[in-house]
């Protein structure tokens, strides 16, 4: 029997300490040490069973991955699940996770493979009524009630699954640890506990994550370190759009995102999302722009609304961008252009329900804003790529020729970009180099 010991712990960071401090050391975070008990347990000589191999010794062949059956997240995990590799998925409450899941065991239960699918938070009552609302009835899906991660390892001899599903990772626990379920001394030691699981049989776990209202998932960081993969699936709960964004991956680029829609029968993959995110025709307040999301150029919608404001100060609302860059586009239209916008109320929506940090949309983004302003009509057909400096130059914008390509393949006649770029021809669509602000002025009026 191990020594019980009594220790604080970081909830943002996992720093450790022996007494409670009303301020992290490690990150600097206020009120958020919480104790943990740990049985510290006696220290026992163990034999050598893994020998050092040669690096030259071990297969150079790539590794073999299988699918998951949805493309787009085969996409975003770099062509498939690698055996023995552990997937984090997060996001917001009700955004889909559990039922992307249960979809992806559906698709390798139909191939003749097993799944086990561990719920910590539903019964499995509540899951079997979300497979028939799915039309899912496989028999190779095993639902398991289990919290304890030590009899896991049971379960997957006597079932030998090809995929683990736990769902969450914050309701499992170890009964070595007498913190609570969701605690970061719990989360630490069940991931290290279910990483030995995967090395050690091959196996392929998928964890869903809980998150927090600052967007990221619930607990230390060290757990995202910890896993091979970590995948956030974004969107709006009031929108039907959905995106799979990888942020780490051990096997392959993070550069890749999936979309994806809500349905009644569940996830469907989106195979054109210009469908989703443009509208139906030209409008005052309204430029095309277009984001590069991971390979691919995705052309948006970008409204603006721009209105005297009344008493007090003026609003700035963005959804869809930072609310700074909002901010930042206003002072370079003011300070250049003499427009009088600190007496307007700006607001900006991105549409989609899509977030955008790529600077190659700032020039979409600032003609609506200018079109909102003057109640003028932009130019139709046209698609406006470029990043805007802060003395008001209009700077270069990575892969211009696949986003110009998808414009051409969705009908686009015009294009305003960067003069650096204005040496692309094409016969399909006509490219309009700008150096400044001033040029997209003139372009605009021009109509």
């Amino acid at each position: 029997m191990g020594k019980i010991n009594s220790k604080f712990i970081c909830n943002e960071c996992a720093h450790e300490s022996l007494k409670w401090l009303g301020k992290c050391p490690g990150c600097g975070s206020w009120n958020t040490m919480v104790e943990s008990i740990v049985e510290k347990k006696t220290s026992q000589k163990k034999a050598k069973l893994i020998e050092a191999v040669p690096l030259t010794s071990i297969s150079s062949r790539d590794i073999k991955r299988f699918s998951s059956g949805v493309a787009e997240l085969d996409r975003v995990l770099g062509g498939g699940i690698v055996p023995g590799s552990i997937v984090l998925l997060g996001g917001d409450p009700g955004i889909g996770k559990s039922t992307l899941l249960l979809q992806v065991a559906n698709n390798i239960g139909q191939r003749a493979e097993k799944i086990i699918y561990l719920s910590g938070e539903e019964s499995l009552k509540q899951i079997r009524l979300r497979s028939l609302r799915l039309n899912i009835n496989n028999p190779n899906i095993y639902l398991l009630n289990e919290q304890e991660i030590e009899l896991l390892e049971e379960y997957i001899q006597e079932i030998d699954p090809a995929l683990i599903i736990v769902d969450s990772i914050q309701t499992v626990y170890s009964s070595s640890i007498a913190s609570i379920p969701g605690s970061v001394a719990q989360l630490r030691e069940c991931t290290a506990r279910i990483t030995e699981i995967a090395k050690k049989t091959e196996k392929a776990f998928f964890l869903i994550g809980h998150v927090t209202k600052d967007g990221v998932i619930a607990g230390p960081r060290v757990l995202e370190h910890m896993v091979d993969v970590v995948v956030y699936f974004e969107g709006d709960n009031n929108n039907y759009f959905r995106l799979l964004r990888g942020i780490k991956n051990r096997f392959g680029s993070t550069n890749e995102i999936g979309l994806m829609e809500m349905r009644s029968e569940g996830l469907v993959e989106v195979l054109d999302p210009a469908d989703l995110l443009l509208g139906s025709g030209n409008s005052i307040g309204t430029a095309i722009t277009s984001s590069y999301e991971g390979s691919r150029p995705l052309l948006i919608e970008a409204q603006a609304l721009v209105s005297l404001s009344g008493p007090g100060y003026s609003r700035r609302m963005a959804a869809g961008i930072d609310n700074n860059r909002l901010s930042l586009i206003i002072a370079v239209l003011e300070k250049l252009q003499g427009y009088n916008l600190s007496e307007q109320d700006v607001y900006l929506r991105i549409s989609g329900g899509l977030f955008i940090k790529d600077p190659a949309a700032d020039l979409g983004i600032a003609a609506a804003i200018i079109s909102s302003y003057k109640n003028h009509l932009l130019p139709a057909h046209t698609i406006f790529i470029g990043e805007l400096g802060l003395s008001g130059q209009v700077r270069s914008a990575a892969y211009l020729e696949s986003r110009l390509k998808e414009a051409i393949r969705l009908g686009y006649k015009r294009a305003a970009v960067p003069i650096g770029a204005g040496n692309w021809s094409s016969n399909e669509i006509e490219v309009y180099p700008l150096a400044s602000l001033d040029d997209l002025i003139e372009f605009i009026n021009k109509g």
